[in-house]
């Protein structure tokens, strides 16, 4: 109950017993005056992404700087990855003054090597033609698996090769099978 919804002899005694108290309690009418009240920013949609774990990397990315930013779309596309492309992709919203820093975050380069705990460096697979680190190895054959599911039995076939983002080129390595325990580049 708020001190507003009060008769006038409660609100007397509930006045009283603060001041004996001493206490600092604001009224709803000082409350009102008060200029401390949120403001509410307004949000603006940094990237879209069409699958979600490439937008969760970029949400967990943007918080460990401690910037505070939002999934748009996500619980839909979670539902039915198929949703993806009509939604228009799931949207990360940052807030307008975080723009710029979070643009210089979600550009910076992947590393060529980095510090693996327990194993120690690991040298990052690059594309022979453009040499490239944006590479990954058995992707999804995206024909197959959008013709089989717009006839309603999705197959998952994969790419038994590795394959550039940047200049689409696909190779085969003979050094790497999918027993080794690591899979670089697996989106």
């Amino acid at each position: 109950m708020a001190a507003g919804e009060l008769t006038g002899t409660a609100r007397e005694l509930l006045q009283a017993e603060i001041k004996r108290r001493g206490l600092a309690i604001q009224s709803n009418s000082e409350l009102a005056n008060d200029e401390s009240q949120p403001e509410f920013q307004e949000l603006v949609t940094l990237r879209q992404f069409r699958d979600l774990p490439e937008a969760l990397l970029a949400k967990g990315s943007l918080e460990s700087a401690g910037i505070h930013c939002g999934l748009w779309d996500d619980n839909l596309v979670r539902l039915d990855w198929f949703w993806s492309n009509l939604v228009g992709g799931i949207r990360l919203k940052v807030q307008s003054a975080d723009v710029d820093i979070s643009n210089a975050i979600l550009d910076q380069p992947i590393p060529a090597d980095f510090e693996v705990p327990g194993i120690g460096d690991y040298q990052q697979p690059n594309c022979p033609k453009c040499q490239s680190l944006d590479v990954a190895y058995r992707e999804l054959y995206a024909p197959v698996a959008y013709i089989s599911a717009y006839i309603g039995v999705p197959i998952p076939m994969e790419r038994h090769a590795w394959r550039c983002h940047a200049c689409r080129a696909e190779w085969e390595d003979e050094g790497m099978t999918s027993e080794s325990g690591l899979n670089p580049g697996r989106e």
